[in-house]
């Protein structure tokens, strides 16, 4: 299948592009930036340079790849963690989620993509019993902390993905990711996930799995991965062999 992934030389995207070549996928995948859409291409991914905010170009550039799945791993996180700045990164990739998530799904739409797969976060459950379930609520969703900041954006993204019309929305809760290119090199916190078992997930979303939302993470107790499991083949003790 022809595979449009966006944010392709994120944390994740990193990892899922050759996962999807290996399955034998032909893969685009965007950046910002020409010396990692170089980079890309050395790697066997097809470089589409384009702004998620830039709807006109973005629309452009879904068209010209005519993909069959979307893959959203689109964030705006720095590579190293500074909490001093914290509050502006958390407010620069809610509006990756609020305002670029509808771009990529109109040119998705506009494409006739058969199923859109969209990153989230197994994190931001309102506070109640654990382990959290799919059902369980995201929030708080008012207030200026850093929780409902990123409660928003993940909000946001949720329900365009869900409801957007004439695609199968996924949407893969992921825990708190560590491993190569993350913020940490071993588990930190709760509902952990290594980027590697993180990418498979998107992989096996390609073709399993019913439209909806997914845990996937750890088994600490902090959410539930059952539902994963059964429908996508969900295992957390992936790691690939780059």
């Amino acid at each position: 299948m022809r595979i449009f992934v966006a944010g392709a030389t994120g944390a994740i995207g990193r990892r899922l592009t050759p996962l999807l070549i290996a399955a034998g996928h032909t893969v685009s995948g965007t950046t910002r930036s020409a010396d990692r859409a170089r980079e890309l291409k050395r790697n066997g991914v097809q470089p589409v340079v384009v702004d998620v905010f830039n709807k006109h170009a973005l629309r452009d550039a879904v068209a010209r790849v005519q993909p069959d799945v979307v893959i959203h791993q689109l964030t705006d996180l720095p590579q190293v963690f500074d909490p001093a700045h914290l509050a502006e990164m958390l407010q620069q990739n809610s509006r990756i989620r609020i305002e670029g998530t509808p771009n990529l799904i109109d040119a998705a739409q506009e494409a006739k993509v058969r199923r859109f797969i969209a990153q989230s976060i197994a994190f931001a459950y309102a506070d109640g019993p654990e382990p959290h379930s799919e059902d369980d609520p995201i929030g708080p969703l008012e207030g200026g902390e850093p929780r409902a900041i990123t409660a928003r954006g993940v909000h946001a993204l949720e329900q365009a993905v869900l409801n957007a019309y004439g695609m199968e929305g996924i949407v893969l809760r992921y825990g708190r990711l560590y491993g190569p290119g993350t913020w940490a090199a071993s588990p930190n916190g709760r509902a952990p996930l290594h980027v590697d078992a993180a990418a498979n997930a998107a992989l096996l979303a390609v073709k399993r799995g019913a439209p909806g939302i997914y845990n996937i993470a750890e088994d600490d107790g902090a959410v539930t991965t059952d539902k994963a499991r059964r429908e996508l083949g969900f295992d957390p003790a992936f790691r690939s062999r780059r």
